[in-house]
């Protein structure tokens, strides 16, 4: 793109900031909160666990068609499209099966969104709104969680991103060169996560079109410069090899990936029902969540008028880039709290430019923040007090109880809240930047917390013990595989599921004859043939010693959130 061809077109557009945020700042920031510890923590179990395996699985399969129809503890998983688990393989391919090269793609794709923001600044000549627009995505507290856990959506975030953007510099430049690199990452994105990017680029862009367009002509017009037969070409090049041959090697891909996995998922009737739904406001407190700290500032900046009139398109295509996937998402049964991260890169623009344009409500707005963030960790400092917790005096994280540790935290946040909040109102140079120490701040506490919590949060340690105890035994897990997901990818093999009631294994073991799933009876039979070592959740021993076989069993070690048993 052309900076000679956008240059006229947003002339008008004055850089209002009276920061100034050096770019190799954004970039160290940026690599602190995306990269500090990233492997310093176990393979999450859920979804991270799931992930990492599938991929793993992939990698060591020798089998091109699991590279095209994946697998989740030697059965068929079809729930999600390739690229996630090809990029991963990669990683593990270069750097080894660990846990920073499992995080690796979302980290990079972290980065990448922080690259897209700067250089969408630069081309509508903002560039210190991009930075402070960088620096905010990366520091929300929501998108360095998502930034440093396997899953899709920082990925398709990344991709979407990119896609949108050059959507928008087609739309207002009618550049066919942009259209096609938009529909390059769109096929991208559609390897991500599916359909669902597809339908969000249609609801963001078509709602930009309409703006722009003058009456019903002119949008249909607008709209059928989109049906360019060389970006479709590239659309299909890249998205349909894939979906073609799913669908030649497994028969029912084509029902189960397009019906049962984007229509009845988006109607609450997918089978099996493994999702949250949520109020039609579910969203709207998650928003806060995911850009903390700086979405407070949004209290200071009704202090002072607008300064600088943003270009109209720029305002509707930046506002219909997060209003629309929330709507979309808000209307859709199946609800969950890391689907918002595809929105905040945009979001954070836009925030960034409020902020500017209205110099972050003066001396007072940007204190105001500040002083509100203060009294909330004061609160939580007190409601922490006042609750003491138990199992967390046994925990230990640099000489002190969790429950100290947590304390001490919040009184730490408390402090540098007003003290962030003074520097706001004390120096306008340093302003708003002031609050970077409070995400800084958060990621060093919860980053020892995650250091400290495997036993709660991963089967590393159940794993360790299964591999030096219990070396030759058949690994069995009881009825439930997604709570214990990481443990196959820390033993290197799948393991036995008894009597299981998993969801992510439902239609693998539904579809094909395997030996993976065991009844209870083919499970009695093996206990008296050789010895087990049987992994069952805590919350579910009850259920456990009413079976018949559990009596051959013992326990042979208890762990925070399950037991290991043998006969």
């Amino acid at each position: 793109m052309q900076q000679s061809r956008l240059t006229p077109h947003f002339r008008s557009i004055q850089d209002a900031s009276v920061l100034f945020i050096p770019l190799w700042m954004v970039w160290v920031i940026a690599l602190i909160f995306v990269g500090a510890g990233l492997g310093s923590y176990a393979i999450l179990d859920n979804n991270e666990g799931l992930y990492a395996e599938i991929s793993r699985e992939m990698l060591q399969s020798g089998d091109w068609r699991q590279w095209i129809i994946p697998h989740l503890n030697g059965l068929v998983y079809m729930e999600k499209p390739p690229l996630l688990y090809w990029l991963t393989a990669l990683s593990f391919a270069v750097f080894g099966e660990s846990e920073w090269a499992a995080r690796l793609v979302p980290a990079l794709s972290s980065l990448s969104c922080v690259g897209l923001i700067l250089w969408f600044g630069g081309q509508l000549q903002r560039t210190q709104t991009a930075r402070l627009a960088a620096l905010m995505f990366v520091s929300g507290l929501g998108v360095t969680a998502m930034s440093r856990t396997l899953m899709f959506d920082m990925l398709l975030t990344c991709l979407l991103t990119a896609s949108l953007m050059w959507a928008y510099f087609f739309v207002t430049l009618k550049e066919r060169r942009a259209l096609c690199y938009s529909y390059a990452f769109l096929a991208l994105a559609v390897l991500a996560k599916g359909f669902v990017a597809g339908v969000l680029f249609c609801a963001v862009t078509g709602c930009f079109v309409m703006t722009q367009s003058s009456s019903v002509r002119k949008l249909l017009a607008n709209v059928s410069q989109f049906f360019d037969k060389k970006a479709i070409g590239v659309f299909l090049l890249i998205a349909l090899p894939w979906h073609v041959v799913a669908s030649l090697i497994e028969p029912i891909f084509a029902w189960f990936y397009f019906i049962n996995e984007h229509v009845l998922r988006f109607l609450g009737k997918r089978e099996p029902h493994d999702y949250y739904a949520g109020a039609w406001w579910y969203y709207l407190p998650r928003m806060v969540i995911y850009l903390f700290p700086w979405s407070f500032l949004l209290a200071g900046i009704f202090f002072a008028k607008r300064v600088n009139q943003i270009h109209k398109p720029l305002q509707w295509f930046l506002s219909f880039a997060w209003i629309m996937p929330v709507l979309f998402f808000s209307n859709s049964s199946a609800k969950a709290n890391y689907y918002l991260v595809a929105v905040m890169p945009l979001a954070s623009f836009q925030l960034a430019i409020l902020f500017e344009d209205r110099q972050y409500g003066g001396r007072w707005g940007r204190m105001l923040p500040g002083l509100l963030l203060t009294v909330l960790f004061c609160l939580l400092t007190g409601f922490v007090f006042s609750h003491p917790q138990e199992k967390l005096q046994s925990i230990r994280i640099l000489g002190l109880s969790a429950q100290q540790f947590v304390s001490y935290g919040l009184i730490c946040l408390s402090i540098l809240a007003a003290a962030a909040s003074w520097l706001a109102w004390r120096t306008a140079k340093i302003g708003i930047l002031g609050y970077l120490l409070l995400p800084i701040a958060t990621l060093f506490i919860l980053l020892n917390i995650l250091h400290v919590s495997d036993e709660s949060t991963s089967t590393r340690p159940i794993a360790d013990a299964l591999m030096n105890e219990h070396a030759g035994k058949k690994i069995m897990l009881f009825q439930v595989f997604e709570d214990q997901s990481s443990l196959t990818f820390y033993l290197k093999r799948p393991v036995y599921i008894v009597e299981s009631r998993s969801n992510d294994l439902f239609w693998g073991n539904k579809l094909h004859n395997n030996n993976i799933v065991l009844s209870a009876s083919e499970f009695d039979a093996m206990t008296a043939a050789e010895p087990l070592a049987i992994v069952v959740m805590n919350r579910d021993i009850p259920l456990f010693k009413t079976k018949s076989y559990a009596n051959t069993m013992k326990v042979a070690r208890r762990f925070a959130n399950a037991s290991i048993f043998v006969n």
